[in-house]
Formats: C-alpha cells, sequence, structure tokens
C-alpha cells in the first residue's frame, strides 16, 4: 500500500480542480457573473476589515484582486490535496468538505444584491463533479492497493496502475476542458465590448486640452489622463458586462415620482461635457491614485427634480451592478453649479467596461467612494440615518469631500541632479473650489512661489512648475497648494482612514556639483 499512498493527494487536487472549473463553464453558459470562486472572493473582500483593505489597496494597488484569488484558489488546492488524502480511509469526510465549501459558496452568492435560484445552479454542479470525480479516481486507485497487496504472483500490477494513470488523465483533460469551455462561453464581456465598439454617441465630442493647461516638462503627468492610464480602483473581481439595450436605471425612494431610465432614455436628453478630476481616498500624499479626463454624460440634478425629492431626504444610496453602494448627500447632486453627471462616454469615447460602461455616476468634488458609482442601476433617495454604504461599513466616513493637496512629480524623490537652476514641477488640486497659489520651500526655508498652468474649471487638478536654484549636497523639498477661498493646505499629518490623507509631499535630492 505504501506504494500508492502519497497518489491520493493527487486524486484530491485533481477532483477539486474538476468541480472548480465545471463550475466556472456552469457560470459562464448561464451568463452567471460570478462563478463560485468569484462570489467567495468578493464576499470575503467585503467581510475584510477597512484597516486591512487599505493596506491592501496601498501595497498591493491594482493588483490586490489577483493577489486574493491566488491565495484561495491556493488554499484550495491544500483543502482539495488533504480531502484526498483522508478520502482513502474516510469517505465521508472528503464528501462532507466538499459540501462545506459549496456551502460557503452558496452564503457568498445568497448574501449578493437580488441573487436568484439559477445563481446556485454553478455551485450545485461543482459540487457533483467534485464527488463523482474523487468517486472515480479513488475507485482505480483503491484498486491498484488491493492488487499491490495481493501475494498471489500471478497478479500483475501494472495493468491496474496503468487504468488508475489513463483515469487520472482523463479528469485532468475534463477539467481543463471545462475551463477552456467557461473561457470560449464567458461571451458577455466580448458582446459588451462589441455594443460599446458600435456606439455612436450623439453629442460626445473629441476633448482638446485647453491652451496653456499642460507644461512641456519630461516626468510631469499629462494633463488629460489617457483611458488605459486612468487608476481602477472598485470591488468587482469580475467587471459586470452590460450591454446597453439591457441597462435601466431605477431612482426611487423618497421621491414624488419614481422614474426608470432605460439607456436610449437617458442619451436622448442633452448631454453636458467637462473635465473633470477624480482621486480616491485611498489615495496617499504624493500617490497616484488620480487622474483627469474629458466626462460626458447627462447632469443628475434635472432628473432628480423631475423624480421629487421628498422633505427630509440628504442622502442618495447609489447601487452599482455587482452590488456595490455608496451613499452620496442629495444636495451635492442636485448643485445648480456643480456638474454631477450619469457618465456615458470618458475622454470622447463609450465608457471602458473597467470604467462603468455603460453607464457611472461621477461627482466632482468628493471622493469616489462615496459617489462614484460605476455600472450604476439603482439610486434609492433616503437619508444617512437610514443607510450604512459598502465602505461606510468599513470604517470610511459618511460624507467624503476633496481634500485639497498638491504633489512633487519632478524632480523624483532621491533623483540625483546637477547644482544650479533646478526645474521642479507638479500637479495640486482642489476640486469644486480651485487651486490659487502653489509655493514650495527647499530645506525647511521660505516658501517660494510657483507658476501655474491655466485650467477651465475649478473641477481639475493644476500643474505648476518653478525653477530653483540648489547648491550642492543633500535637500529636502516640500510643497503645499492654497484654494480660492484662502485656505492654506495643511502640513499635519494624516492617514486616509477615514476620510483622506492630509499633509505637505516631502522629497529628498541628490546635488552634485
Amino acid at each position: 500500500m505504501s506504494t500508492s499512498r502519497g497518489w491520493w493527494w493527487l486524486v484530491g487536487v485533481i477532483a477539486g480542480a474538476v468541480g472548480l472549473a465545471v463550475s466556472y463553464a456552469t457560470a459562464a453558459l448561464l451568463h452567471v457573473r460570478e462563478s463560485p470562486v468569484v462570489a467567495v472572493a468578493e464576499g470575503v473582500t467585503a467581510l475584510t476589515p477597512g484597516p486591512v483593505v487599505k493596506w491592501a489597496i496601498r501595497e498591493l494597488e491594482q493588483d490586490d484582486k489577483k493577489a486574493l484569488v491566488v491565495g484561495m484558489l491556493a488554499i484550495l488546492t491544500l483543502v482539495f490535496a488533504l480531502l484526498g488524502r483522508v478520502a482513502r480511509r474516510r469517505w465521508w469526510v472528503a464528501v462532507a468538505g466538499y459540501v462545506v465549501l459549496a456551502g460557503v459558496a452558496v452564503i457568498a452568492v445568497l448574501t449578493k444584491p437580488t441573487p436568484s435560484l439559477i445563481d446556485l445552479v454553478p455551485i450545485v454542479v461543482g459540487l457533483l463533479c467534485w464527488i463523482v470525480a474523487l468517486a472515480v479516481l479513488a475507485e482505480w486507485l483503491r484498486r491498484w492497493e488491493l492488487v499491490e497487496e495481493s501475494e498471489d504472483p500471478a497478479v500483475e500490477p501494472m495493468h491496474t496502475r496503468r487504468h488508475f494513470f489513463v483515469a487520472v488523465a482523463a479528469t485532468a483533460g475534463f477539467a481543463a476542458f471545462g475551463g477552456l469551455l467557461g473561457r470560449i462561453a464567458g461571451s458577455a464581456r466580448r458582446r459588451a465590448e462589441e455594443s460599446r465598439r458600435l456606439l455612436r454617441l450623439e453629442g460626445v465630442t473629441a476633448p482638446e486640452v485647453p491652451d496653456g493647461a499642460e507644461f512641456d516638462i519630461d516626468g510631469l503627468s499629462p494633463w488629460q489622463t489617457p483611458n488605459e492610464d486612468f487608476y481602477l480602483i472598485d470591488t468587482a473581481y469580475i467587471k459586470p458586462a452590460i450591454d446597453p439595450a439591457g441597462w435601466e436605471l431605477r431612482i426611487h425612494g423618497m421621491v414624488d415620482r419614481e422614474i426608470t431610465l432605460s439607456y436610449s432614455d437617458l442619451v436622448a436628453r442633452e448631454i453636458t461635457e467637462d473635465w473633470i478630476t477624480l482621486n480616491c481616498v485611498s489615495n496617499s500624499v504624493g500617490g497616484d491614485l488620480i487622474g483627469n479626463a474629458w466626462w460626458s454624460g447627462v447632469r443628475l440634478a434635472a432628473i432628480l427634480a423631475e423624480a421629487g425629492p421628498q422633505q427630509g431626504a440628504d442622502a442618495v444610496l447609489q447601487t452599482s451592478e455587482d452590488g456595490w453602494t455608496c451613499g452620496t448627500p442629495l444636495a451635492a447632486l442636485m448643485e445648480d453649479d456643480r456638474n454631477a453627471l450619469l457618465a456615458i462616454g470618458m475622454n470622447g469615447e463609450p465608457l471602458p467596461i473597467e470604467h462603468g460602461f455603460p453607464v457611472r455616476t461621477i461627482v466632482p468634488g468628493l471622493y469616489g467612494y462615496v459617489s462614484a458609482t460605476k455600472w450604476v442601476v439603482d439610486m434609492e433617495v433616503t437619508r444617512f440615518s437610514d443607510i450604512e454604504a459598502y465602505w461606510t461599513q468599513k470604517g470610511w466616513a459618511e460624507q467624503g469631500p476633496v481634500k485639497m493637496s498638491s504633489k512633487i512629480e519632478v524632480p523624483h524623490d532621491g533623483d540625483e541632479v546637477p547644482a544650479g537652476e533646478v526645474v521642479c514641477a507638479g500637479v495640486a488640486w482642489a476640486q469644486h473650489t480651485g487651486i490659487a497659489g502653489v509655493e514650495v520651500q527647499v530645506d525647511g526655508g521660505a516658501w517660494e512661489r510657483a507658476e501655474l498652468a491655466g485650467v477651465p474649471n475649478d473641477d481639475t487638478w493644476v500643474q505648476w512648475r518653478i525653477m530653483l536654484d540648489v547648491e550642492e549636497g543633500d535637500h529636502q523639498l516640500r510643497v503645499r497648494a492654497t484654494d480660492k477661498d484662502g485656505e492654506v493646505q495643511t502640513g499635519v499629518a494624516r492617514d486616509v482612514l477615514p476620510d483622506g490623507a492630509t499633509g505637505w509631499h516631502t522629497i529628498d535630492l541628490s546635488v552634485k556639483a
């Protein structure tokens, strides 16, 4: 029996792979957005404490979801191996283990918004495949063991051993086929991409960077952030792939008239376009979770006015197609001088799927965690006292106005430059208020005023530059901004939790003769 004992680990892993692959393929064939692994991953994310999520975003940035999925698959591989080993002596324990794993997936699916019975089918199919695959492989492995135990010299173990290896290869091939079928069947993304490619949106125009808005300095971020370079922060492991023909937005709650908008209803309205900078509440001082784009959409103020918010309402609970929620101040969405949009275009194109296609919310001056809902499908007019949104449950503040900030991009921290005049440049922002000035300090000395580029409105970032005369040696540079209300950016260093980081961006510079 010792010659085949180690094969039970492999039997467990292959049986587990079959169940995962078939459940993935079933989800794709039924057009269920979340396979069981993805549903569990999103459930883990939802239950993760806020400080841990903050650490993952800071350390892993856009790879946080990949890291979680890879980690889950590694853990599952170990669990499957253990279940295979246990099945050698206690078959019922292995089956119970599979049932527990399936139960975790069921809980993850049922806790999503508006679950349906069809969402459970991939889990049930995967569970059955686990049990059947383990039973088939275990049967052939037991035959091999019985032959190995036999004292009859006429019994040849090679034949039974060969059958076991054939069963292993066939089962592994079936798992690979299931994974491939899932990839092929997962056509929802391709259909959405095709719909996006064929869209011709009236009123959406190509952007032109305003004259004087951009300095020509190597290393300085472009004033307009290309779509492919725009930062991505969301909780969706599989991005919702929505056909515009099937998209609807329901506006309800504390309103006089409930409104349901189709995509054709929305794009038939007047299109508003504007330059708007977005930045994440998780952006640390000097961080890169910020971008500026030309957004096209329909103003929310007029739509909400048609619904008629009732007395006492002060919030709108927005819900994404993937179940993510945020609470947005009703007043911010209805301000006449704030272009809060149901955005349909980004930089002159239909929204990329990763950025919320076909419709997302943009609210200048608010952090995205309380305003910028991608794949938005529901807006409930309500009260802050009656709701809890995704991030506020994890310790972030209920309301998140953007904090004034600035950063040095040229030179980089730790750069070595020649003595003499050094170009120093960067960006500053105070959305919906505007930047009035930027100052740079060398080694704790006097603040020197920088030159500002021109911007078309107060909702975008502004580039700045200054020539500094620095001597040989090591130096420290700091930057601070002043907004149009006369408020000076605080130098008090605070972390991103609960409502955004503060402090002066500081870099070290080495100057050589």
